[in-house]
This record gives structure tokens, sequence and C-alpha cells, in this order.
């Protein structure tokens, strides 16, 4: 009895050990997080491969400095020149795209700065700074707030300068969310977080089509040189599962209220 009791602790334990082998750790935006896209790929990695993807949900800003510590096998964000100076700074081997979709500026469904009839993202910023109406800013170094801060500058503002009305919140951007609903302000979002995002409250999508809203998702792995304990085999597996058809197939599936929310584009362009 005693000698089938070790036996069978001894089988558990190396039941646990094959399992702890094919776990890997990934920093994620909350962006991707927030809209509900991991609940639908996580499970089915899990059953394809074997491999459970623990994710840490992050900004960009935070993802790349988990990536440069070692503290993850790799990082999916969605802001270009930072994760250009990530490889280029040797902590990254390549970047692949996987998917993209695009920012949308938020708002109170009456308008007050009249963003919903501009032609470019820098005059609807520059009407919602002129009118002094209130904004959000997620203020985290997220990929989002990355984006928004190159627009405030393409409009020749800049954010220092602005009053009361300006609310930099440094949260996620389910957070962010939840204080321009209840601020009743501007905000930009990326279309998928929005489309997930329960308290809308009078919040309305008013301005979207400009082509420098355009966000695009990109897997790097962490370089083994700079960290040798990065899971290379299983971040190998997991980018091979991001760029097939069976991940082309959830991504480009999944909807919220008939609308899709992410457009893969692995393939198109890795470096």
């Amino acid at each position: 009895m005693m000698k089938q009791l070790f036996l069978s602790a001894a089988l558990v334990a190396v039941a646990g050990a094959a399992q702890a082998q094919d776990v890997m750790k990934m920093a994620v935006t909350t962006s991707f997080n927030n809209s509900g896209l991991a609940e639908v790929l996580l499970p089915e990695i899990q059953k394809d491969l074997g491999l459970e993807v623990q994710l840490l949900v992050v900004g960009t800003g935070q993802a790349i400095k988990l990536g440069e510590s070692g503290d993850v096998d790799a990082i999916l964000v969605h802001s270009r020149p930072a994760e250009e100076a990530f490889i280029e700074g040797g902590y990254g081997t390549h970047r692949t795209e996987i998917m993209y979709n695009d920012f949308v500026l938020i708002g109170p469904s009456d308008d007050p700065a009249g963003i919903a009839d501009d032609e470019t993202a820098v005059e609807a910023l520059q009407d919602i700074a002129s009118t002094e109406s209130a904004f959000v800013s997620r203020g985290d170094d997220s990929g989002t707030h990355k984006m928004e801060l190159a627009l405030w500058k393409d409009a020749g503002l800049d954010v220092e300068g602005f009053g009361d009305w300006y609310n930099a919140v440094g949260q996620g951007m389910g957070a962010a969310l939840n204080t321009a609903a209840g601020m009743n302000a501007y905000i930009l979002s990326d279309r998928a977080s929005w489309l997930n995002f329960g308290n809308k409250a009078d919040l309305g999508l008013l301005f979207a089509g400009d082509p420098v809203l355009f966000n695009q998702y990109a897997y790097i792995p962490v370089n083994p040189e700079k960290h040798e304990h990065v899971q290379t085999e299983l971040v190998d597996k997991l980018e091979a599962w991001l760029v097939s058809d069976r991940a082309k197939e959830l991504i480009n599936s999944y909807e919220i209220a008939g609308e899709q929310l992410f457009v893969f584009n692995a393939g198109e362009n890795a470096n």
C-alpha cells in the first residue's frame, strides 16, 4: 500500500513537471485583453498545443519593460516605434505582425466640440482643445497613450500646457473608459475595447476612419541571448500558431454585435 502511495505521488510529480514545461508568460496590452479576444484564443491555444499562456496585462510601455527585464517570454503590443527600439536594443529577436484594428475617438453624444464632422483626427483634437471639452487620457505609456500624444503633437499642441479639462488617469483602457463615461468626456480608444465595453453611459463613437488611426498588433519574442531562461521552443510554437490559418479563422470571426473587432494580417510583414 505504502509503495503504491509513493508511486502515485511520483506520477503526480512527473505530471506536474511535464505540465510546467508547457507554460509560458506573455505580456499583452490592456486593450487586447479588454477586447475579449484573449478569452477566445487562449483556450484554443491550450487545446491545440497543450500550451498554457499566462498573460501579464499591462500597457505597451510596461510590457516592453517586462521584456527587457526578462520577466516574460514574449510580448504582444501595438506601438511600432517602441517595438523597433526594443529590438534595436537587443531585447527582442524580431517582430511579427499578427492583426490590426483602429483607434477611434469616443465622446458625449451631444458632441460639444463638434468632432463628428471633422475630416482628420488632428482636426478633431484641435476642436476638443479649443473648446476645452473634457478629455480623458490613459496617461500610462501604453500604445494607445503613445498614439494620443503623437496626435496632439501633430496638432501642434502640448499636453503639458492643458488645463483642468485634460485628465490623465494613468490606468488601462477599461478603467479609462469608465472614467470617461463618468465624466461624459472625450477619449481615444481602440475600437475593440470600445465595442466590448459595457458601461457606455451617454458616450458614442464620434470619429473614425483617418488612416493615421491604424492600430497594428505585433508579437515579439524576448531575446534568449539577453535572458537565457526564455522558453524559446514554446515561444516559437506559439508564434507558429498565431500566424496559422487556425488563428486567422478565430481572429477574423471574432465579432461583437455583428462587428468584426480585428483583422488578421500575419505573414504580410515580419521583420
